[in-house]
């Protein structure tokens, strides 16, 4: 008798084991919190009308080791699951994973801005300047551009610093890697002055053919000794007083550390979050003896060698089209 009872326990058991959870058939979203037990969690589905026999299950994962094994995140149950999937899933860490994409040449404070915006994030930091990033970049003094823009995983309740954490780390490893494949005799002495260039690169052109001829333009002038008169850095100098208009008065402040009109060689830091095209137009500009660009109007650049030709360029492109235009660089 002892032993057609236990042959019947098995039998039930198994199928139960093998029965689909009463899951609706979108399925059901399950959170699991740090510190969650198998206990808790069947008692959750039990309320949500999922599972039947919430001891069963309990009993199951403590025979099979599960219990101590769930590891916490969200788990998207699909209809048809057994409690035997429900387990191996909830070991798994295979969670709901999440996107947020940091776009090329934005600045920290937007990319933070739009990662602390995304579905999930837990927003522990409390600006570009928070002590946490300032420790990630150190010895660098500023925060700007140490974080390589792409498309990053996250689980619901991830934080704004983990993603950033990440993002420095592949930066550290792009920059490294456009360091040791740079050219020969640029006008660069560490990394960091690359870093700041690749964000110049990025923030003049966002058409990926012309990034090398922007930077070979931008070396040269460096080599040269010409301040190198991008409107970008100068914006980036002026931070919230900049209205989206620079006037002629932005450009004389010479109390702007980022006015490149005003001061000669690379500004004190990045002034954006630079690709990896960009740190490696940084390090590998096209040859060439241009100096000069102006933009044609439909996103591309045209390039001059002399100041004449680019004030011809210029009049070509921009005179016919707005008053009191300003080409980037101008002539000095």
């Amino acid at each position: 008798m002892l032993v057609i009872t236990t042959v019947a326990g098995a039998i039930l058991l198994r199928a139960w084991w093998e029965r689909p959870l009463e899951l609706p058939a979108e399925g059901l979203v399950l959170q699991v919190e740090p510190g969650d037990s198998l206990s808790r969690l069947s008692r959750r589905l039990v309320r949500l009308g999922a599972l039947e026999h919430q001891q069963l299950l309990n009993v199951m994962g403590r025979l099979l080791g599960a219990d101590s094994r769930i590891r916490r995140g969200e788990y998207r149950l699909s209809s048809g699951m057994t409690p035997g999937a429900l387990l191996a899933l909830l070991q798994s860490g295979n969670t709901i994973r999440y996107l947020v994409t940091l776009p090329e040449g934005i600045r920290l404070a937007d990319a933070l801005a739009l990662i602390q915006a995304s579905d999930g994030i837990d927003s522990i930091l409390s600006g570009p300047d928070d002590a946490r990033l300032r420790e990630l970049v150190a010895p660098a003094t500023s925060t700007e551009g140490y974080f390589l823009p792409e498309t990053y995983q996250y689980e619901r309740g991830d934080s704004d610093l983990k993603i950033l954490s990440e993002a420095h780390r592949l930066m550290t490893d792009a920059l490294t890697d456009a360091w040791q494949h740079r050219q020969s005799d640029l006008p660069y002495s560490e990394p960091y002055q690359v870093l700041i260039m690749a964000s110049i690169i990025e923030k003049e052109t966002g058409l990926a053919r012309e990034r090398p001829a922007i930077g070979g333009v931008f070396v040269r002038r460096l080599e040269r000794g010409m301040r190198l008169q991008t409107d970008p850095t100068v914006i980036y100098g002026l931070g919230d007083n900049f209205q989206g208009n620079l006037q002629r008065k932005h450009l004389n402040d010479s109390d702007n550390a980022y006015n490149s009109y005003r001061h000669h060689g690379l500004p004190p830091g990045p002034i954006a979050l630079p690709g990896r095209a960009a740190l490696v137009a940084a390090v590998n500009p096209a040859p060439g003896d241009a100096l000069y660009f102006v933009a044609r109007g439909d996103g591309s650049h045209e390039f001059s060698a002399t100041l004449k030709e680019h004030e011809d360029a210029v009049r070509r492109f921009q005179l016919s089209r707005r008053t009191n235009y300003r080409s980037t660089p101008e002539s000095q």
